[in-house]
C-alpha cells in the first residue's frame, strides 16, 4: 500500500503533466490564432494595394474590402477571452476598450453610415490598422514560436509612436464626418414617447464617444510606452549591466 508521501508525488506529477498539456495546447491555439489573423491583415494589405494601382482612387475602397474587415476585425473579440481565461497575461480592461473600439468604428459608424465611407479619414485609419495588426501578428507568432527577428520586435514598439496618434486621429475625422448624417436620419436614436419609456439620441453619444477619447488615449498610449520601455530599453540595461 502507498505511503502518503508517495501519494502526493503521484498527484503533484498529474497536475504537472496536466499543466503542461494545458500549456502545450494554449501555444499551439495562440500561434495558429496569430498566424490566421497576420494571414488575414496581410490579405487586406494586399486587396487595399491591389485596389489603389487598379482604380488610382480611394473612392470604393472600403466597400471593396468591408467583409473582409468586418470579419477579422470581428474574430478579434477572441483576444478579450484569451485574456479572460489567462492564458494571456494582458488585461482585460485594456484589450476589450481597444477591440471594442475598434469593432464600433467598423460596424457601427463606417459600416452603417455609406455616405462616410471614401473619406480620406477612413482611409487613414484602415492604413493605421492593417500595417499595426500585420506587425502585431507576426510578433506574437514569431515571439510564440521562440524565434522573433528584431526588426519585427523594433517595428512593434516604435511604429505605434506614429501610428497610434495617426489612426487615432483617422477614427475621431470619421464620427466628426458621420455626425451630420446621424443628425438628419437620427439613426439608431429613440425617441419619446415610446412603449419603453427610453430616450437614446445616438448624435449625442457619437460626441461623448469622441469626447472618451482624451482620457482614455494618452492611458493606452503611455501604457505603450511602459511597455516599449520593459521591452526594449530594458534589454539595453541588462547589456550594459553584463
Amino acid at each position: 500500500m502507498a505511503s502518503m508521501e508517495e501519494d502526493g508525488s503521484v498527484e503533484e506529477k498529474d497536475n504537472n503533466n496536466k499543466k503542461r498539456t494545458k500549456s502545450a495546447i494554449a501555444v499551439a491555439w495562440l500561434t495558429f490564432y496569430n498566424i490566421a489573423m497576420t494571414a488575414g491583415w496581410l490579405v487586406l494589405a494586399m486587396a487595399m494595394m491591389r485596389f489603389y494601382i487598379q482604380k488610382g482612387t480611394h473612392k470604393g475602397l472600403y466597400k471593396s474590402i468591408a467583409r473582409t474587415l468586418k470579419f477579422f476585425q470581428t474574430v478579434a473579440l477572441v483576444e478579450v477571452g484569451h485574456c479572460a481565461i489567462g492564458i494571456v497575461r494582458t488585461s482585460v480592461i485594456v484589450t476589450g476598450v481597444q477591440v471594442c473600439s475598434r469593432i464600433f468604428m467598423v460596424w457601427f459608424i463606417t459600416n452603417s453610415i455609406k455616405q462616410i465611407q471614401n473619406e480620406e479619414s477612413v482611409i487613414l485609419f484602415l492604413v493605421v490598422w492593417t500595417l499595426t495588426e500585420i506587425t502585431r501578428y507576426s510578433y506574437y507568432t514569431f515571439n510564440l514560436l521562440n524565434h522573433l527577428p528584431y526588426f519585427i520586435k523594433w517595428a512593434r514598439y516604435n511604429m505605434f509612436i506614429i501610428m497610434y496618434p495617426l489612426g487615432v486621429a483617422g477614427e475621431l475625422l470619421t464620427i466628426y464626418a458621420a455626425l451630420p448624417f446621424v443628425r438628419k436620419t437620427g439613426m439608431l436614436s429613440m425617441r419619446l414617447p415610446n412603449k419603453y419609456n427610453v430616450s437614446f439620441d445616438y448624435y449625442y453619444f457619437l460626441i461623448i464617444v469622441m469626447l472618451s477619447y482624451i482620457p482614455l488615449f494618452p492611458q493606452l498610449f503611455f501604457h505603450m510606452l511602459r511597455q516599449r520601455r520593459k521591452v526594449l530599453l530594458g534589454e539595453i540595461i541588462v547589456e550594459k549591466d553584463e
